[in-house]
């Protein structure tokens, strides 16, 4: 870390340092013990400048105090069958770890579906699968590892992909709004996996239009990526969907145990108990009701992210136009 760094570093600990109750509360929540990691996570995002993180960071602390983020583990998506609608139409599941220790994470883009629950649902799900890695993984990683473990690994299967993604990009936006505002600088790397025609139009007029630092996370694999996420992980921590060629994202991919996709997957069921046991800590001071978590939506937090949403609605709309061209 250069010296510029370190003094913001510095700067950032001792304006946190005076803030008060209920902030420090929830900001324990945040930094699970790793408070340096967790500042220069937001310095980061904030091209390290002390100021402009730390009302980042007081922001986003406010936003968890205000929607009771702290809470949302303890409060479960039932009854059952609608959560497993959820987790159906709403590919993430966690693969296995890295040799480093980072956990990885499986997002079947291209075949998720968000059709089967309200927006609402699907974003108190994202969130606490958020909660859960940092709350409970990432801890758990850095136990076993003897270090900090504060980031981890995404594989984004494209498989799939089509113009309907047009009807996903509002909720994809509000999500990606709530990971940059509230979990910045959580992804070491992106790999994007099975990427179609449709994928390789987008991502060339998005890529200019990303901060380096984005882009420089991105890697774009040939094929599912197999050979290349192997230099990184053993095979049993490989998505299924990259396991062999031409295996795609299917959400019927495999047994439960091997789709991570799956409710019936060890994570999802680890997840799932886990929350249901806050939920029964919980239950004497407040019963557990039917009904979404209702969090509050950002705007998108950047100009830079709704340009971005544009971009990606215009080039699907021309493929969707040279397509019917092509059809007459």
């Amino acid at each position: 870390m250069g010296i510029v760094s370190q003094d913001a570093l510095n700067q950032l600990q001792a304006l946190i340092d005076q803030v008060e109750e209920p902030l420090q509360k929830t900001f324990q929540n945040v930094h699970q013990g790793h408070v340096p990691e967790t500042l220069i996570r937001f310095l980061k995002a904030r091209e390290w400048n002390a100021s402009k993180a730390h009302k980042m960071l007081i922001e986003s602390l406010n936003w968890r105090v205000q929607n009771e983020i702290d809470k949302i583990l303890s409060k479960p998506i039932i009854p059952q069958d609608l959560y497993r609608g959820v987790r159906d139409s709403q590919l993430i599941g966690l693969s296995g770890y890295s040799r480093e220790g980072l956990p990885v994470f499986a997002i079947g883009v291209g075949l998720s579906t968000f059709d089967k629950a309200s927006v609402h649902y699907y974003v108190q799900s994202h969130i606490q699968i958020n909660e859960y890695r940092d709350r409970v993984i990432l801890p758990s990683a850095s136990k076993k590892h003897g270090r900090p473990i504060t980031t981890c690994v995404k594989v984004l299967d494209m498989t799939g992909l089509k113009l309907s993604a047009l009807n996903q990009i509002k909720l994809l936006t509000i999500i990606s709004s709530i990971d940059d505002l509230n979990y910045p600088e959580k992804t070491n790397t992106y790999y994007i996996v099975n990427a179609p025609y449709i994928f390789a139009g987008c991502w060339k007029v998005v890529k200019p239009l990303l901060q380096e630092r984005t882009r420089k996370k991105v890697q774009v694999l040939q094929g599912c990526g197999r050979d290349e996420l192997l230099k990184i992980m053993d095979y049993a921590a490989l998505p299924h969907f990259c396991r062999k060629e031409g295996s795609g994202s299917s959400k019927h991919s495999g047994s439960g145990s091997e789709n991570c996709y799956s409710l019936d997957h060890p994570f999802h069921q680890e997840l799932y108990n886990y929350i249901k046991e806050q939920s029964r800590m919980n239950e004497s001071k407040e019963p557990i009701k039917q009904g979404s978590f209702h969090v509050e939506f950002p705007e998108p937090a950047t100009k830079e992210e709704a340009d971005i949403a544009k971009t990606i609605e215009s080039e699907l709309h021309k493929f969707e136009n040279s397509r019917e061209n092509v059809d007459c």
